[in-house]
């Protein structure tokens, strides 16, 4: 399918799903995580859901990471095209922008390029570890300026599409995608 057909299609199933079903399967993903070969990296990048588009709750996996000790980086949309990054800590302030995405105020910044692990928000993604988003490019810019071997791992309610048709050469695939019933593994080494 085309990335335009799979949005609609995703945004329709998405906002047909009850709030307990978000919040348990939320949580069957967030455990999920545990098994991935991550543990050994310090720096994570997380999103914070936007709550009205029924994305998945990263509270449990933030709630892993703090208690694991690892150093936590939520983003904060400072353009049309690009993102900063801020260490959570428990001074750390949120406030909702424009677009309803939860965002710390002001912080620690961090530089893409110290991070080891990003958790990456999307509405598809494909069995050859590609992911659409909403769109607006922020994610595959901010992991441009990541090191090469940054792990990125998507997180879904919904199992991998055969292929997304209309792959552009900017668009970077995932290492791992997590679902409530499969762990997807992409890496080729």
């Amino acid at each position: 399918m085309l990335k335009k057909d799979l949005r609609i299609k995703y945004i329709k199933l998405r906002s047909s799903l009850k709030p307990s079903q978000i919040s348990s399967e939320s949580i069957v993903i967030a455990n999920s995580v545990l098994q991935l070969p991550i543990w050994n990296y310090l720096y994570f990048h997380i999103y914070l859901p936007i709550e009205q588009k029924s994305e998945i709750d990263t509270e449990g996996i933030i709630s892993v990471l703090l208690g694991l000790d690892k150093n936590v980086i939520v983003p904060k949309i400072i353009s049309d095209t690009a993102l900063e990054h801020y260490l959570l800590t428990d001074n750390t302030k949120f406030i909702n922008n424009s677009l309803n995405i939860p965002e710390p105020v002001d912080g620690i910044t961090i530089e893409p390029h110290k991070i080891d692990v990003v958790f990456i928000p999307l509405l598809a993604f494909d069995k050859q570890g590609n992911r659409i988003g909403y769109g607006k490019g922020y994610y595959d810019r901010f992991l441009n300026e990541c090191k090469d071997d940054v792990i990125k791992i998507g997180l879904s309610f919904f199992e991998a599409e055969d292929s997304i048709e209309d792959v552009d050469s900017t668009d970077i695939p995932l290492d791992y995608c997590i679902t409530p019933k499969k762990i997807y593994s992409f890496k080729t080494s």
